[in-house]
């Protein structure tokens, strides 16, 4: 029985096909297993985002947290402030009055150390000179 041409054109056909499906079956076996480790990768990229994503939101849930805090320290601190202001105040007050003092006494002892005293009662005269001169300044005269 013989081939006719178109048979064994065919026949090598099928063989040739036939190997090309058994040098493919390797590749597609590896293409397989190239998939599913992208499918793990892929998985376990998608796991280690939504851990990312929920540490995140509760990050910023303390940071909010943390700002809210802060804010009513920061208003308790305003409140204090403007109640020690006043006090800030007398004391820059009480310092100037201090030093009005301070002036007002060396002005008074250098008068008084020039003033030379003598024995006969010029004492007396001069501290009441000295309180009428005072009163005629304040215009209690």
């Amino acid at each position: 029985m013989g081939l006719s041409y178109g048979a064994l054109a065919g026949l090598i056909a099928a063989i040739a096909f036939l190997i090309l499906v058994l040098f493919t079956i390797p590749v597609l076996i590896r293409a397989a297993n190239a998939t599913k480790q992208a499918d793990k990768t892929i998985q376990s990229a998608n796991e280690s985002i939504q851990q990312v994503a929920k540490d995140l939101d509760e990050l910023l849930h303390q940071t909010g947290d943390l700002l809210d805090k802060t804010n009513v320290l920061l208003a308790d601190v305003n409140v204090k402030m403007k109640t020690i202001d006043p006090v800030v105040q007398a004391a820059a007050d009480l310092g100037e009055s201090v030093s009005d003092v301070n002036t007002s006494t060396r002005k008074m002892a250098k008068r008084f150390s020039n003033f030379h005293w003598k024995r006969n009662g010029l004492m007396s005269s001069a501290l009441a000179s000295a309180f009428a001169r005072h009163k005629r300044r304040k215009g209690e005269d």
